[in-house]
């Protein structure tokens, strides 16, 4: 967080009409010192002996405590704010592409144990240390292909990280500006201020200007380049001097890729400044952290001398205590948070604190419930949830929790709903994308196990003169196909997917 005392202001300027109120009372303390019993019943020789404050003694009356809370009240309720208020996961909340070379020399080993197996390890370091936060893969040698758009789901990425290798693309080369201009489309669907990371070893010396001219149409994107491999090792080292030359082109950062912690560090701090800088740059960006809530412990104190014996405004104390209400209420309050938040109220706030369990059992919205539930990975409560919701983004969440189960075809026809009442939806139509090219994938494989038969007939004519004997082959259960299949199953499917896009672009990437 930033302070900024220069910066003090008032959330809510209105709230201060108040103040003349207060001053108005106070200056009302001078009838109420000088006709202390105008309206009592009792003799007036009495009453120095009755009242805890006699006329003319000093101290605090009870005038002067109503005064000094209504002000205070006043202040309160304007909000003073001189501090920003920025989420701590401020860095997980940056959209990021990460742009993974798969030229033939990501393959050597001056990096164990691969340059590319390094470039994946750190993708999915970075996934991990991001979680919630929504990370792209782009893949690129001789031609720029988008391999998997933006999402939270890291073990989609994960699986489609690994699955990377250097013979995906036949076209060879290092095609670093068409991968910054497939990434600043992709970014251009999220929030602002999305970074695209470079993980290569060299540059094409004769794109540096593409590479300039892309990065300059991409306003709102920021490049990071970080080279991996070793300097020094001649041919089998980077050039180092090409990096530079590509950094400077891109308006990048450079960074090296040490395979520590530092990496990480580099480039969840350059995506959050970025972020940072372009969402402060948006009218009303800048959120600012409400510090009124202080000062209801000095009027609670006020509170306590207004039920002082002999005083005469005692329902001062109502007046801090309807102030004092206002406040919000924890999600954990139990009765109190039952009586002052609606149930949908009190799993909102328990959604936005990470608490998806507990706010999967308030809501009573469907929508969020399943939201909430599908935070948690309770993905059958999310489904019975979403199932109930005839909307666009219900049949999406059902495809979402579908794919989850591993119900690939209920998830298609869920998305086919979805985009039904929402023609051209990009999430939507992305999401089907993926899970019908991997259902696909995983059919072929299917029929390729099938071709080969489950027992094979074989003669052994030495061991029993030419009688048939059946040899068994060893059959997979129905889950380790699938997890073969689906190990096997997104290569196969990037290098399709990979060669069509070259041939619909034609003879040039």
């Amino acid at each position: 967080m930033d302070i900024d005392l220069s910066a003090f202001h008032f959330l809510r300027p209105w709230w201060l009409v108040v103040l003349p109120v207060a001053a108005l009372l106070w200056w009302m303390r001078r009838g109420e010192r000088a006709m202390p019993g105008r309206d009592s019943q009792i003799a007036p020789s009495l009453l120095p002996y009755l009242l805890v404050r006699a006329p003319g003694s000093r101290g605090p009356r009870p005038i002067d405590l109503l005064a000094l809370m209504v002000a205070a009240s006043g202040i309160a309720a304007a909000g003073p704010a001189w501090q920003r208020d920025e989420p701590a996961f401020l860095d997980n909340v940056a959209p990021l592409i990460v742009a993974v070379d798969l030229s033939a020399s990501m393959d050597h080993a001056d990096v164990p144990p691969s340059r590319l197996e390094a470039a994946k390890h750190t993708l999915r370091d970075l996934a991990v240390r991001r979680a919630g936060a929504k990370t792209g893969l782009i893949a690129y040698a001789g031609s720029s292909h988008l391999v998997l758009p933006p999402t939270d789901d890291t073990s989609l990425l994960d699986l489609f990280a690994q699955a990377l290798s250097i013979d995906l693309i036949d076209r060879q080369g290092r095609d670093a500006a068409g991968a910054i201009a497939l990434g600043a489309r992709v970014l251009a669907a999220e929030r602002a201020g999305g970074t695209l990371l470079l993980l290569t070893d060299g540059a094409d010396a004769q794109q540096l200007d593409a590479v300039q001219k892309q990065a300059q149409a991409a306003r709102d994107m920021q490049v990071l380049v970080m080279a991996v491999g070793q300097t020094g090792r001649g041919q089998a080292g980077i050039d180092a001097d090409a990096l530079r030359d590509l950094a400077q082109a891109a308006g990048a950062p450079l960074g090296s890729l040490t395979g520590g912690p530092d990496d990480l560090d580099w480039i969840t701090l350059h995506a959050q400044q970025h972020f940072r800088v372009v969402q402060d740059a948006q009218p009303g960006a800048i959120h600012w952290k409400d510090a009124g809530y202080w000062l209801c412990w000095p009027l609670a104190l006020l509170a306590l001398f207004a039920v002082r014996r002999g005083w005469r405004v005692t329902w001062s104390a109502c007046l801090v205590a309807a102030v004092m209400s206002g406040a919000p209420l924890d999600a954990h309050a139990g009765a109190w948070a039952d009586a002052f938040l609606t149930p949908d109220q009190q799993g909102r706030r328990a959604f936005e604190h990470g608490h998806y369990d507990e706010a999967a059992q308030h809501f009573r919205d469907l929508y969020w419930k399943g939201r909430a539930a599908y935070e948690a990975g309770d993905y059958p409560a999310a489904l019975t949830a979403f199932s109930d919701l005839d909307t666009a983004d219900g049949y999406f969440y059902v495809g979402n929790t579908q794919t989850r189960l591993r119900q690939y075809d209920a998830a298609l026809a869920a998305y086919d709903q979805a985009l039904s009442i929402k023609p051209g939806w990009e999430p939507a139509v992305v999401n089907r994308g993926i899970v019908a090219r991997l259902l696909e994938a995983m059919s072929q494989e299917d029929q390729g196990d099938q071709a080969e038969p489950p027992d094979r007939s074989i003669q052994d004519k030495t061991a029993h003169g030419g009688k048939m004997t059946k040899v068994p082959v060893a059959q997979a259960t129905s889950e380790d196909v699938w997890l073969r299949n689906l190990t096997i199953s997104p290569a196969r499917f990037l290098r399709g997917k990979f060669a069509a896009e070259d041939a619909a672009r034609g003879a040039k990437p």
